[in-house]
């Protein structure tokens, strides 16, 4: 008996499964707030620089001190960090002195006092949008205005040591451990980082988050697909990507009613908690414990879900022969000598290897390139967010027709290339036509998401059995290599406005290119060695085709790992 029949026997899709997914799928509502928290907390708001202390300007109107001792910037509008030495008196000897200001600003460049210097009494700001951000706590503009993406760089650093970090542990010290600290690290650091004193402790507290991230999705995903049955597999792992999805939009809506960042920060931490508790309940993947050496605990385990789903008399009758019966050929594929090196030994692993490298980390760059700068679209961030998290839905339904009808490789090709035209064209649109430049910017970022969807399932048929979680591994780290990057290259744009565009448009468009020579997919067996996938890439049939319902069942089976891994 197979341990997919045990599983069947205690009741495979019963009121246990039901209440597990749905508990494990809770808590990925709330990662995409994390992931894009950025948008808001350090939403840049209108700056200038303050006032000079002068008692002389306190009986003015803001408006008019605000002519006499700032310079306008090329488009008219107060500069951002720079201010006159003393305020400019003599422009108030007129008394129309908003409409002599205006063209007062370059032709006095000889007054006393027209002398140009920093902010030293700090800014003042515009708090329309948001009461309170990181910016405006730490003044975070002007010569400190690059520590807004390194804040969100290291986010992505922390979710990229994390998924280093839980991977191995989770195989050392099973899923429900490692879960219970990825949400109560989760839980603790974003309430930390709601009351940091400095920006240097809210990032240290925001890679706290980025590292909880990786081992909540890991861990969450692997005790999802370890107490379900294959054919279900699939349609639970969409639904998770759903819930990701949905996030994206319950963000918008709690940061257009939290509009202080603290307690928004505070408000996207604090489920984690609740989530930590019920996590408790969750019972360990009996496949883990048996590979591990656990194999009572695990056919406990498989009672307690048979009582659950009332299926005592069924549960019962399993011992631990019965179980270390079932997975002997699990062990013997986990005792195997291969290595990550087998990714580049032979010349179609490293074709593959490559190509998928270069399709992971222009994803994801391009993505969060996209989806973490919502403020240039001179529209409400809040109303962009909520469109870009809307167009991943009909995106991903419209790459799953597309790879069951076209393949896998145009799918994969048609999107990264698509995506990337979509973002160069924004380029030549002028700014004021800001309906044109969004509508484009959520077409690119509907392919993007679009990519990333057939990213995991192409990745996870390109690559054989037994260095396929390598592989996967892999690919996911050159994806968070690659959100880390993208918040970067925006500062650019303080060079030449044009570059990070230019930058997110080619490289998906490159990448595009290195996806034409990966083999295609589409109706072909899963390889099961690298001598299969060498076969197939010299246009021979693979050794080990499998009859075609067992070929489809494993394939559902090993396209649904680690489907929220990024």
């Amino acid at each position: 008996m197979a341990f997919a029949d045990l599983l069947e026997q205690v009741g495979s899709t019963g009121r246990f499964q039901v209440l597990h997914v749905t508990l494990l799928c809770l808590p990925i509502l709330m990662m995409a707030s994390h992931n894009l928290l950025q948008n808001f907390v350090a939403s840049v708001p209108p700056h200038h620089c303050r006032a000079p202390k002068n008692s002389s300007l306190s009986h003015l109107e803001p408006q008019v001190a605000l002519l006499l001792t700032v310079p306008l910037d090329p488009q008219g509008r107060p500069s951002k960090c720079q201010r006159y030495s003393s305020p400019r008196w003599h422009l108030l000897a007129d008394n129309d002195t908003s409409g002599e200001a205006g063209g007062a600003v370059a032709s006095t460049p000889d007054y006393p006092g027209t002398e140009l210097q920093g902010c030293v009494e700090g800014w003042e700001y515009n708090m329309t949008e948001m009461t309170s951000t990181i910016i405006s706590e730490w003044d975070l503009v002007c010569d400190l205005r690059s520590f807004k993406q390194m804040g969100q760089t290291i986010y992505m650093g922390g979710v990229l040591v994390g998924a280093l970090f839980f991977g191995g542990l989770s195989d050392r010290f099973g899923r429900r451990f490692l879960l219970l600290v990825s949400n109560l690290l989760m839980a603790v650091s974003g309430t930390c980082a709601a009351f940091s004193s400095s920006f240097s402790l809210f990032c240290l507290f925001r890679f706290g988050c980025g590292m909880a991230l990786s081992g909540l999705v890991l861990n969450s995903f692997s005790l999802i697909v370890e107490w379900i049955p294959t054919r279900v597999r699939t349609v639970v792992g969409t639904g998770s990507g759903y819930c990701y999805t949905m996030g994206q939009l319950i963000l918008a809506g709690m940061a257009y009613f939290i509009r202080d960042w603290r307690w928004l920060t505070l408000a996207v931490s604090l489920p984690f908690y609740v989530s930590f508790l019920y996590a408790w309940w969750f019972k360990e993947s009996a496949r883990w414990l048996v590979l591990n050496g656990k194999s009572e605990q695990a056919a406990q385990n498989l009672r307690s879900v048979a009582r659950i789903n009332g299926r005592r008399a069924e549960g019962d009758k399993i011992n631990v022969e019965m179980l270390q019966e079932s997975m002997k050929k699990e062990v013997s594929c986990s005792q195997g000598a291969h290595s990550a090196l087998d990714l580049l030994r032979t010349p179609t692993m490293r074709t593959i290897t490559v190509c998928l490298s270069a399709v992971w980390f222009s994803t994801s760059f391009a993505y969060y390139g996209l989806s973490m700068d919502l403020q240039k679209f001179g529209v409400s961030i809040y109303l962009i967010q909520v469109i870009f998290g809307a167009v991943d839905i009909p995106a991903k339904v419209v790459v799953t027709v597309a790879m069951s009808m076209i393949g896998r490789r145009p799918s994969q090709c048609g999107s990264l290339i698509l995506a990337g035209i979509t973002i160069l064209i924004n380029l030549l649109v002028p700014y004021d036509m800001q309906t044109l430049r969004t509508s484009l910017a959520v077409i690119g970022k509907g392919c993007l998401a679009a990519s990333f969807n057939c990213c995991y399932l192409y990745s996870g048929e390109l690559y054989p059995t037994v260095i396929r979680q390598n592989g996967m591994g892999w690919v996911s780290m050159m994806a968070r290599l690659g959100a880390m990057v993208a918040p970067m290259v925006l500062l650019l744009g303080e060079a030449l406005v044009w570059l990070p565009g230019l930058i997110y448009g080619g490289i998906p468009i490159l990448a595009g290119g290195f996806a034409l020579f990966l083999p295609e997919t589409l109706a072909t067996p899963l390889p099961d060695t690298i001598q299969d996938v060498e076969e197939r890439g010299k246009g021979k049939k693979s050794s080990s085709a499998l009859p075609k319902k067992e070929e489809l069942v494993l394939k559902d089976a090993n396209n649904s790992l680690l489907k929220e891994a990024v």
